[in-house]
């Protein structure tokens, strides 16, 4: 099986520039992963539901009634007397929900790793917590890219900072140190944290 959500992650920086702080790049990579447990078949409640139009993606990542930082990608039970929308290329629809049974959250570690580890697995765990305001009892999947990649560019606006391997140290430097930290820090607030290694090709 050919999976979509690792097609649309590849997808943020393959043969173009990666983009850092574009926040809905999160949101596209995690709307994928539903469409692939549908294709995946192992649950029919889900299926049913899904296809019933009962349980849906959430439009905003948010609950109603319910103050909480919004995740990336939050799937639930949706609001009675509402209309779901169905995009073209899409199973599962889109709504306002009422509670979260699965709540998604996406990080890319492209360079200055180290430095922001302790932010990144910081905003990882509470992102569980928010999850967990509310009723129910969310399954809570983190999706982590760490560059392994020999160097990397990054873009702040018109202008462009590339690793040197000295003052900014390439991807390759930091990644493995950076990824134990966070299978050591993060990984035992999820029910499923995959990190995803990117080598042999440069996140821009």
């Amino acid at each position: 099986m050919d999976y979509r959500l690792l097609a649309e992650f590849k997808g943020l920086f393959d043969g173009k520039k990666y983009l850092h702080r574009d926040s809905s790049r999160g949101d596209w990579v995690a709307h994928h992963l539903y469409e692939d447990l549908i294709s995946l078949g192992k649950s029919k409640l889900l299926a049913e539901r899904v296809a019933k139009g009962e349980h849906v993606l959430s439009t905003r990542n948010t609950r109603r009634g319910i103050k909480a930082r919004r995740g990336d990608g939050t799937f639930g039970e949706l609001i009675p007397g509402v209309i779901a929308i169905v995009d073209p290329g899409f199973t599962v629809a889109r709504g306002p929900i009422a509670n979260v049974e699965i709540g998604v959250e996406v990080k890319i570690l492209a360079k200055a790793m180290i430095k922001q580890i302790g932010r990144v697995t910081t905003d990882l765990k509470t992102q569980v917590d928010h999850f967990h305001r509310g009723a129910g009892t969310p399954i809570c999947v983190g999706i982590v890219g760490v560059n392994y990649a020999d160097y990397t560019i990054g873009y702040e606006g018109d202008r462009e900072y590339r690793t040197d391997g000295g003052k900014y140290l390439h991807p390759n430097q930091e990644a493995a140190e950076a990824e134990a930290r966070l299978s050591a820090e993060a990984t035992p607030k999820f029910d499923e944290l995959n990190r995803t290694g990117i080598s042999g090709e440069r996140i821009m």
